[in-house]
C-alpha cells in the first residue's frame, strides 16, 4: 500500500470534482479483502476526513456569504442557498451556519481576515479530531459564561473545552461544559442583567403531524414575574375550561364572578396544571384579539384571517390555513371563527382560480390582497417559506414598468423576493403560469434572469394539492356553486358580515 501523498489540484472546482470522484471508488471498494484491523483503520481514516471536510465546509460557507455569490444562483439569502438551494434541512442548515461562524475567518468591514472565534476548535477541527457537533456544544457552552468572566480565563475555558473534545462525545463534552460553568459561576454571583437580556428567547415551534407546536424560551425575571401574574388568574382551577360550557372566561379575580359558580367549575375541573397553563394563554390571547389588541391596520398580518377548501369546509374536516402560515383543522374552524376570524375566504375543489379585481393603484386593496392569500398561501419564490403575513404584491411585469394592480398580475412575495424580482444581482423573471403548465396553471413561476433553467414554482406552501387534484380521467369539477354550498356560503356571509370594501361577491347557483 502506498504512502506517498497523491499530487493533487490546486484549482478548488477540479478538488471539489475530485473529491466527488474519491467518494464513488471509495463507496464500491472492495472491503472484503481487508483485515479487521485495517476496516477499523478505514472507518476511522473516513471519519477523520469527514470532520476535516467540515473545516472546508466552514470555508466554503464564509466565502460564499462574504461575496454574496448565492445571488447569483438566484437566492437573496445564505440560508435559502443552503436549505433549498443544497436541499438542507432547517436543522442542518442552523448547525452548518453556527458551527462556519465559530471556526470560519470571517473578514470584517475593512477587508481584515479575522481570526476564528473559537481558534482552538478549529484547529481541532482542522485535524480531523474534532466535528461540528463538538463545536455546537463548545458554541452553547461559550454563550452561557457571564460577561463579568475576565478575558484569558474565556479563551482558556475555549482551550479546555476543545482539549476534552478530542477524546470525548458531544453528549459527554456537554457534561463537561456544565461542570465548568459551574466553575466559573458556582453561586450566580457573576451573571448580571446582561447576561439575561443577551439569552433571553420565545420560540414557536415549527408544527408536526398531529399539528402541534412545541413552545421553547427563556425567559427574563421580569417577564416570569408579568406571565407569573396572568398564569395565576387566568389558569386558576375553574377558568377558561375549554371542555366545561359553564366555565368562567377570563380572570379568576374579575369583579363580579360569583365565589360560587367558580368553586363549582374548579371542583369539576379535571386538567393538568400544564394544560390549564395552555387554555389560559389560548383565553389571553382570544382576549387581545377581541379587544383590538393589535390596534387599527389594514395589514393582514394583523389580521386572523384563514382560507379553506369548500368541499373540506362542507364536510367538516381537512385542514385550513391562516395567513400567518397556521394549519387549523376544519373542524375547529367553526368556533375559532366564532369569536375572532373578521374574514373567510373559500376557494372551490381546491382550486387555485380566483374573482377578477381590477385597481388603478399601485397598493393593492385588502379584498385583492385577501385573494392573493388565497391563491399562493405565502412567499410564490422557490424555497421561501415566509407566511403571507410577511408577503408583498408583486406585480407582473413591475408597476413602473406598466404593470396593472389586478389579481391576474399580482403574486405573493416577501420583501426580498419582490425586490429581487425587479432589480439586483439576484433577479429573477416571474410570470402567471398559463394554461399551458397544467396542474401548475394559475400559479406564479420564477426563472434565475440571465441564466439557462427551468421555471419553478414554490412547493412549500402547496404541499396538500397534488393529494386533492382529481385523477385525470376524472370529470373536471364544475365552477358553479351547488345549492347545499350557496347555502354555506351565504350563512357565512350573513355570520361575518357585509363584503369587504363593499365589494359585491355573488356565488352562481346551480341550474
Amino acid at each position: 500500500m502506498s504512502t506517498e501523498p497523491a499530487t493533487l489540484p490546486d484549482d478548488a472546482l477540479d478538488l471539489a470534482r475530485l473529491l466527488v470522484q474519491v467518494t464513488d471508488a471509495l463507496r464500491d471498494a472492495n472491503l472484503d479483502s481487508l483485515t479487521e484491523d485495517d476496516l477499523v483503520t478505514v472507518a476511522e481514516t473516513v471519519e477523520c476526513a469527514r470532520r476535516k471536510a467540515e473545516a472546508a465546509d466552514a470555508s466554503i460557507i464564509t466565502a460564499v456569504s462574504d461575496r454574496a455569490a448565492y445571488r447569483k444562483a438566484g437566492w437573496i439569502r445564505r440560508s435559502q442557498f443552503l436549505g433549498f438551494g443544497l436541499r438542507l434541512s432547517p436543522g442542518e442548515v442552523k448547525r452548518r451556519t453556527v458551527a462556519a461562524s465559530q471556526i470560519g475567518r470571517l473578514t470584517n468591514l475593512q477587508g481584515e481576515l479575522l481570526d476564528p472565534v473559537l481558534p482552538t476548535a478549529a484547529d481541532a477541527v482542522a485535524d480531523g479530531e474534532v466535528s461540528a457537533a463538538h463545536v455546537l456544544v463548545i458554541t452553547d457552552v461559550m454563550r452561557r459564561i457571564p460577561d463579568r468572566v475576565p478575558g484569558d480565563v474565556i479563551a482558556a475555558a475555549e482551550a479546555d473545552l476543545a482539549a476534552a473534545a478530542r477524546t470525548l462525545s458531544p453528549d459527554q463534552l456537554t457534561k463537561v461544559g456544565i461542570r465548568l460553568l459551574a466553575h466559573l459561576d458556582p453561586d450566580g454571583q457573576e451573571t448580571d442583567d446582561r447576561d439575561r437580556r443577551r439569552n433571553r428567547s420565545v420560540t414557536l415551534g415549527q408544527q408536526d403531524v398531529r399539528l402541534m407546536s412545541r413552545l421553547a424560551g427563556e425567559l427574563t425575571p421580569q417577564l416570569r414575574a408579568k406571565l407569573d401574574v396572568i398564569l395565576t388568574a387566568w389558569a386558576a382551577p375553574g377558568v377558561n375550561n375549554p371542555d366545561d360550557p359553564d366555565s368562567p372566561r377570563g380572570a379568576a379575580d374579575a369583579p363580579g364572578l360569583d365565589p360560587a359558580v367558580l368553586q363549582a367549575a374548579a371542583d369539576r375541573d379535571l386538567r393538568s396544571p400544564a394544560q390549564r397553563n395552555h387554555d389560559a394563554l389560548e383565553a389571553f390571547a382570544d382576549f387581545v384579539l377581541a379587544h383590538g389588541g393589535l390596534g387599527p391596520s389594514d395589514s393582514l398580518s394583523s389580521q386572523l384571517v384563514i382560507t379553506a377548501d369548500l368541499a373540506d369546509l362542507a364536510a367538516g374536516c381537512g385542514i385550513a390555513l391562516t395567513a400567518t402560515g397556521t394549519r387549523v383543522p376544519v373542524a375547529d374552524l367553526v368556533d375559532l371563527a366564532a369569536d375572532a376570524v373578521p374574514y373567510l375566504e373559500v376557494f372551490a375543489a381546491g382550486s387555485r382560480q380566483i374573482l377578477y379585481f381590477g385597481r388603478g393603484r399601485r397598493l393593492a386593496s385588502r379584498a385583492q390582497r385577501l385573494a392573493l392569500f388565497g391563491r399562493d398561501r405565502g412567499c410564490t419564490a422557490p424555497g421561501c417559506d415566509r407566511p403571507f403575513s410577511m408577503t408583498q404584491a408583486h406585480h407582473m411585469p413591475d408597476w413602473q414598468h406598466g404593470g396593472p394592480t389586478d389579481i391576474d398580475n399580482l403574486g405573493a412575495a416577501c420583501g426580498g423576493h419582490n425586490r429581487a424580482a425587479s432589480a439586483g444581482p439576484a433577479r429573477w423573471d416571474t410570470e402567471v403560469l398559463g394554461p399551458e403548465a397544467g396542474p401548475e396553471a394559475g400559479r406564479v413561476g420564477w426563472r434565475v434572469a440571465d441564466r439557462d433553467g427551468p421555471v419553478r414554482t414554490n412547493p412549500i406552501h402547496y404541499a396538500d394539492l397534488p393529494i386533492r387534484r382529481r385523477p385525470p380521467d376524472a370529470h373536471p369539477p364544475s365552477p358553479v356553486v351547488s345549492d347545499a354550498e350557496y347555502r354555506l356560503l351565504a350563512d357565512l356571509a350573513a355570520h361575518h358580515g357585509p363584503p369587504i370594501d363593499g365589494t359585491d361577491v355573488r356565488f352562481p347557483t346551480a341550474s
